[in-house]
């Protein structure tokens, strides 16, 4: 039987490599995002893969969402938790709804879908949670105020579960992107940047599966990924 990864957050970046990259190894393939349209289009392309609509910020709909993998799947080896939107803004334009839909989004939502990975995980003492998550984790910036403080949050809660977690077998490790992630979106917002400025998805996604490969004589809990020619 093969084994499961479910990856929360599938976008045209590190969402889709992320896919692919477990799928290339043999894994089923769950897919979480509210796009249902892009999720169809990237399930056709694999196989033995489900594609689930699903708004991380509702804790029920998480729920409901498990319940249905754990029917039609079974039960994940892999969560790769990789959604990850906020508002962007300064303190003063910072609306109530934005804070807290960056939250629900970024930290509510990595534990209301962790807790539904943990039990089955715990009680055959191995799995892999794998958070994806930016620098404003680090340092908030003056236009972060929502998304800083809610990757901050995300960071300390992948932290706790780490040290929790790691006793009973499950290796959880965060994912600190610290760059600019070549997309189309990106390249027509930046034009003027070069190539060795960019992030390549297949690449994340590849240091994503290797994470979930790991010995846990040296597991690794925090990673740093930019590109070479990024200022740090």
């Amino acid at each position: 039987m093969s084994k499961v990864c479910v990856v929360a957050g599938v976008g045209p970046g590190n969402g889709a490599s992320c896919c692919r990259r477990f799928a290339a190894e043999g894994y089923s393939i769950v897919m979480l995002a509210r796009n249902a349209d892009y999720l169809n289009s990237l399930s056709a392309q694999l196989p033995d893969s489900l594609a689930i609509p699903c708004d991380v910020r509702d804790p029920e709909a998480i729920g409901a969402v498990f319940d249905q993998i754990h029917d039609q799947v079974g039960v994940p080896d892999v969560l790769v938790y990789n959604a990850g939107s906020g508002e962007w803004s300064n303190v003063e334009e910072t609306t109530v709804d934005g804070m807290e839909s960056s939250w629900r989004t970024n930290t509510l939502g990595l534990l209301v879908a962790s807790q539904q990975v943990i039990p089955a995980m715990k009680s055959r003492a191995s799995g892999s949670i794998v958070v994806i998550g930016a620098t404003a984790s680090l340092r908030g910036g003056a236009n972060s105020t929502a998304f800083a403080s809610a990757k901050s949050a995300q960071r300390s809660l992948a932290q706790s579960m780490a040290r929790r977690l790691g006793p009973m077998g499950i290796h959880v490790s965060y994912v600190i992107i610290d760059g600019i992630i070549d997309l189309e979106r990106t390249r027509a917002a930046r034009p003027d940047v070069p190539d060795d400025y960019y992030l390549q998805p297949d690449d994340i996604a590849q240091s994503v599966y290797e994470l979930t490969c790991q010995h846990r004589s040296a597991w690794t809990f925090e990673l740093d990924l930019r590109p070479f020619g990024e200022q740090w």
